[in-house]
């Protein structure tokens, strides 16, 4: 391969949407093709999650592959990783590939953590011997000491979670392979990983990231892929193709907007405006910014939310507000819908983009993180660096000998 960790030549998976491919048993076989009969030769709806991708990622190279959902990034990580085969095209690997893709991705729920920490780097093709070296590391990593010898089935989600990515990332894969799966973390948590990442990039092994964090992608790796209807939009330069993908999709106003559906949910338009509810796109600094969602939901949801996140163009995420955080009682009915956010005039002058998250306690539905762009003009005062201005009072007093009574 000469110096390539991974090359994808012509890479392209096709799913035929209401095929079962798995049928466990003659029964269930005969059944499919009963009801086969009495629908009819209907034609089979197909879907490319990816067509024609092209890519070379050298050795030691850290890429990060930003797109919205659907186009394309679990399914690009999965082919790499074998986890399914492509439908034409070949993808080849040079070295040891750990990979990230879900909670406790090869794991066995029967076996302790002990146990699984030990299979999976048997999977990796490393010794007992340099298991048994990094063990005390991986454990105290996930911080899942008091439950090693515990089942992994009896984990909660966050042990879970720590472990598998403990075992990615410490067992000296060539190629470490993670997805969005760390937004599962809490803030302390995704910061570790992201270190332990670049302690990896560091180290000359090589990192396929993907992630809706752009200010991540933007830290870790040197080089960019947007995706976009499974195929390559743009890639080179990670800051490079960042602007792009934000550009591209973060349109001010209504016109162009493509429904967003997963599942029960179809969000009809997110819109930016003022506080009269004219569409804007360029607002003072002291002016409120309003954020509206129009969304539908087929069947009911116990317990839904939404969230709305604002973040700098190719920067940190400044604000994520989610209707949970004052309203408990969501039931959620089938019908359309109309969520209006209302941000104060607290942000800082620059470029932001605004992004959506709308699900339930079990599933994510909708998660965008660049669908709308607004700028924020004004005296940044001398401090561009922060993202917001409260403008909270001080209160000062002497507490010398010499201080007046």
């Amino acid at each position: 391969m000469g110096g390539n960790a991974i090359e994808a030549e012509r890479l392209s998976k096709r799913y035929r949407l209401g095929q079962d491919h798995r049928r466990r048993s003659v029964r269930e076989a005969l059944v499919g093709s009963v009801r086969r009969q009495r629908g009819g030769r209907s034609a089979r709806q197909e879907v490319w999650s990816l067509r024609d991708v092209d890519l070379v990622i050298g050795e030691g190279d850290a890429v990060g592959v930003v797109g919205r959902n659907g186009a394309g990034k679990s399914t690009l990580l999965k082919l790499v990783s074998r986890i399914t085969e492509p439908t034409s095209g070949v993808v080849r690997t040079r070295g040891r590939v750990a990979s990230l893709l879900e909670v406790g991705t090869g794991f066995h729920p029967e076996l302790t953590g002990r146990e699984n920490v030990f299979l999976n780097g048997a999977i990796l093709g490393m010794s007992r011997r340099d298991i048994t070296r990094r063990f005390d590391e991986i454990v105290g990593f996930a911080g899942v000491e008091r439950f090693i010898d515990t089942p992994v089935k009896r984990y909660s989600t966050g042990m879970h979670l720590r472990l598998a990515f403990a075992v990615a990332a410490h067992l000296e894969p060539d190629i470490l392979l993670v997805d969005e799966v760390l937004a599962v973390g809490d803030a302390e948590f995704q910061a570790r990983c992201l270190q332990r990442m670049e302690t990896v990039e560091r180290e000359g092994r090589t990192v396929l990231f993907v992630s809706h964090n752009l200010d991540a992608v933007n830290r870790l790796c040197r080089r960019g892929v947007w995706l976009e209807g499974g195929r390559i939009a743009a890639e080179g330069r990670s800051d490079e193709v960042l602007d792009a993908y934000v550009r591209a999709q973060a349109t001010a106003g209504p016109e162009g907007w493509a429904a967003l559906s997963s599942g029960p949910v179809t969000v009809e338009g997110l819109e930016i405006s003022d506080r009269g509810g004219r569409p804007v796109e360029t607002f003072r600094r002291e002016e409120p910014v309003v954020v509206t969602v129009r969304f539908t939901l087929a069947t009911g949801l116990s317990g839904i939310d939404v969230a709305a996140f604002v973040q700098r163009a190719n920067g940190p995420e400044v604000l994520c507000e989610s209707w949970s955080d004052t309203e408990t009682d969501r039931r959620g009915d089938a019908g359309a819908y109309e969520a209006r956010l209302e941000i104060p005039g607290v942000l800082n002058v620059g470029e932001y983009v605004v992004g959506l998250w709308i699900g339930d306690p079990y599933e994510t539905y909708i998660h965008e993180m660049t669908l709308r762009r607004f700028h924020v003009t004004g005296d940044a005062q001398n401090r561009p660096n922060r993202a917001v201005a409260l403008r909270l009072p001080w209160r000062v007093h002497r507490t010398d000998a010499d201080a007046p009574a």
